[in-house]
């Protein structure tokens, strides 16, 4: 009788251990579950369509900047390269690789993140499962649309390199590995746009701050880093001169001069969102300012300069300085701790306000161009569409053609310079050398378009009206409208025109 009431407590005793054990785990696979479910539910994104479908022309052997016109540096359509290659072999979509590649990741970053910190002081008494929740949460599921973009593979990538800058504030050596995955990790995300190194260098200057020691500039992963940007940057002169000689000037005459003001800025969500996120994590933190926190604040206003330097207040520009905000918020209520019933009720106040901050941000981050109606009046035409879009608007042609397994007539995303040229003129006086130039890029963008034409022959053309002035552009260029008089309406959504052949 003893012998079985021990048996019986023993598993009492062993059945709160495995809950305990089983649980945290089983939250983590019911927020894996939600992001899988978000993946079919938002609109696919506009500019990763886009950079499959140059990926796919790359691999059928067309050349980047001469055969496939990208404004971004290389390595915006290489990292694309090995899920449309993948996709290829298996057979399945590319998309459907992309998000598989992107969710490995989500799931490898903090993974490695959690072992460079773990015999660190940086994690010392903090509840480390919720912070896993939230930062799996902040990577898979406050993406929405944004999904895959750079900026979101650039956060992914960075967390190792701040986890790094976050143990030397304390004054820990890290292991060899880690120096090569963090430096590695910071040149990806600065060979996708090089302004990312303010957000970099803000949490490096506040990590050099904290422990008075400016010798934390020139550790070994911040030079890994450099000296890989410098490879990157110098492989993109030799391999893509195209792009220093070609697009670098149409940068520079077109794309920069078009944005908001710095009074227009903080007009957008964005700003707000970060701001009240970034005051409460100080709040919280400031008794307990610990490494991490500080590192995740610095380098989230770095990120928010970098956000208001490019001046389009587009969602995906907004990521980064927003999800290590949010982060930031995270540990500084993992790291409160209440004094008194005052303190119990600032802290409920603290995570009722991060979750409307997060919810707040989703649905920033779901704000896109959803061109799924004109999608099904397309798919009514025939399969396999040879589509064109005169638009500068690229969510009128992207995903569309992707969807429907068709082919994009265009070495170029849409009429995009055409379009920003117009804005330029609409929006003030321009001296004789800018006309001139803006001039020269649009009749440039205009040649390659009708030889594409020639070349590969839509099935199906998109006039765009809804967002632009498709139909006014092509009757100020005969050139155009003569290659497509054999085409004919065969309906319209939302202002869109859908052009088929005759025959």
């Amino acid at each position: 009788m003893t012998i079985q009431i021990e048996a019986e407590t023993r598993t009492k005793r062993k059945d709160p251990a495995i809950a305990a054990a089983v649980l945290p785990w089983l939250a983590l696979a019911l927020l894996f579950a939600a992001a899988l479910w978000l993946r079919h539910a938002v609109a696919a994104n506009t500019d990763v369509s886009w950079l499959l479908t140059a990926a796919g022309k790359m691999l059928s052997g067309g050349r980047l900047y001469v055969d496939v016109i990208e404004t971004n540096p290389p390595i915006a359509v290489l990292a694309y390269l090995p899920a449309v290659w993948l996709a290829g072999a298996l057979g399945v979509q590319a998309e459907i690789v992309v998000d598989g590649l992107v969710f490995a990741a989500i799931l490898g970053s903090p993974a490695i993140v959690a072992k460079i910190l773990r015999t660190s002081a940086v994690l010392q008494g903090l509840p480390r499962w919720p912070l896993a929740w939230l930062g799996f949460a902040v990577l898979a599921i406050l993406p929405a649309q944004t999904f895959g973009q750079r900026e979101h593979i650039a956060v992914i990538v960075l967390l190792p390199m701040l986890a790094l800058i976050a143990r030397r504030m304390q004054q820990e050596a890290p292991r060899r590995w880690a120096v090569l995955v963090g430096g590695l990790g910071a040149a990806v995300a600065l060979a996708f746009k090089p302004q990312f190194g303010i957000g970099l260098g803000c949490a490096v200057a506040a990590s050099c701050v904290h422990a008075r020691n400016w010798r934390l500039v020139a550790t070994p992963e911040n030079l890994l880093a450099v000296a890989f940007a410098a490879l990157y940057l110098a492989g993109t002169v030799v391999l893509y001169p195209e792009y220093v000689t070609v697009i670098l000037p149409l940068l520079r005459d077109v794309y920069l001069p078009v944005g908001l003001s710095l009074s227009e800025m903080p007009d957008r969500p964005a700003m707000s969102l970060w701001a009240i996120a970034i005051l409460a994590a100080g709040l919280l933190g400031r008794r307990r300012s610990g490494a991490a926190l500080l590192v995740l604040l610095s380098s989230s206003a770095g990120f928010a300069v970098v956000y208001l330097l490019q001046r389009k207040g587009w969602p995906y520009h907004s990521y980064p300085m927003l999800a290590l905000a949010l982060l930031g918020l995270g540990f500084g209520l993992a790291a409160y701790v209440p004094d008194g019933r005052f303190g119990r009720v600032w802290r409920g106040a603290a995570l009722l306000l991060l979750a409307a901050v997060f919810a707040r941000s989703m649905l920033w981050f779901d704000v896109a161009f959803d061109a799924r109606p004109l999608q099904a009046a397309v798919a009514r035409l025939g399969p396999h569409p040879a589509v064109l879009a005169i638009s500068g608007e690229p969510g009128i042609g992207h995903p569309l053609v992707r969807a429907l397994g068709g082919r994009w007539v265009s070495r170029q995303q849409g009429l995009w310079v055409a379009t920003y040229a117009d804005y330029l003129r609409r929006n003030g006086p321009l001296s004789p050398d800018r006309e001139a130039a803006l001039d020269a890029h649009a009749s440039r963008e205009r040649a390659m378009l009708v030889e594409d034409i020639r070349r590969m022959k839509p099935t199906v053309v998109l006039v765009d009206d809804l967002t632009g002035r498709g139909s006014a552009w092509l009757a100020a260029h005969p050139d155009v409208a003569l290659l497509l008089k054999d085409y004919r309406l065969a309906d319209t959504v939302n202002r869109v025109a859908i052009l088929t052949r005759r025959d």
